[in-house]
């Protein structure tokens, strides 16, 4: 969904692109395939462990074009000077002001310059038509660790008027579904690995309570047993221009 969206809203070779809250830089390695060697990808984020995981895949990639530098995205420093594109993966459900944050980061936008922004969003999900216990608690576990967290569970559907509002000239925004059916599988419990001490924290539930290292058996043997279909993500992605 994510290099559709971004291949979508026109980022491509030879680009200057920030991918603002890139985290260990799985955006930033996709953007890197889109611009090409004549382009350049700097991925900016506050958590120097984050950045350094990224650092040391970029130098495994060989990835001269792209770099890291820590910051936060509403006080970019100047040195950084003027992209082409900006683009941020699940970051302005984190913002207490998201209309801020856009519009200081149009600031670091070329005149005609594109910002993509993808968002999960709660509102509609969990969906299945036949019960499946294990496939909700599991998604709770997930949205009430981000809401305890601050998050705003509902930014895809905010997102147009976010983008709007921040003075941003609106050109598409669409939304997509992740469907687990009997047959497919996601990784959930690997997501919730990676989740735990997050959740654990947020007294959202504990390890024994989740047992991640069974819980992709028995997410399959619900569905399987079941033979259901269940919707676990809706993901929304946008694109807006500055003004030229």
């Amino acid at each position: 969904m994510t290099e559709r969206l971004l291949a979508d809203a026109g980022i491509g070779a030879g680009m200057r692109v920030l991918d603002v809250g890139c985290g260990p830089g799985a955006v930033s390695f996709m953007v890197a395939r889109l611009v090409g060697q004549q382009g350049q990808v700097l991925g900016l984020d506050r958590d120097a462990r984050a950045l350094e995981s990224a650092r040391a895949r970029a130098r495994e990639l060989g990835l001269s074009s792209v770099t890291f530098a820590e910051g936060d995205l509403g006080a970019l420093a100047p040195e950084h000077g003027l992209f082409d594109a900006i683009v941020g993966r699940r970051v302005l459900m984190y913002q207490a002001d998201p209309v801020g944050a856009v519009r200081g980061l149009s600031r670091a936008l070329r005149p005609g310059g594109v910002i993509v922004f993808q968002e999960h969003d709660a509102t509609m999900v969990p969906a299945s038509i036949t019960p499946l216990p294990l496939h909700e608690r599991a998604h709770h576990w997930m949205w009430r660790t981000v809401e305890r967290e601050g998050a705003d569970l509902h930014m895809g559907f905010h997102l147009a008027s976010v983008l709007s509002a921040a003075g941003l000239a609106l050109e598409q925004v669409r939304a997509e579904a992740v469907v687990q059916t009997p047959a497919t599988r996601y990784p959930t419990a690997a997501i919730l690995r990676a989740m735990m001490p997050r959740i654990v924290q947020q007294g959202v539930a504990t390890e024994p309570e989740i047992d991640v290292d069974t819980l992709e058996e028995r997410l399959t043997k619900e569905r399987e047993e079941a033979n259901a279909t269940f919707v676990s993500d809706v993901v929304f992605g946008a694109w807006a221009r500055r003004p030229a």
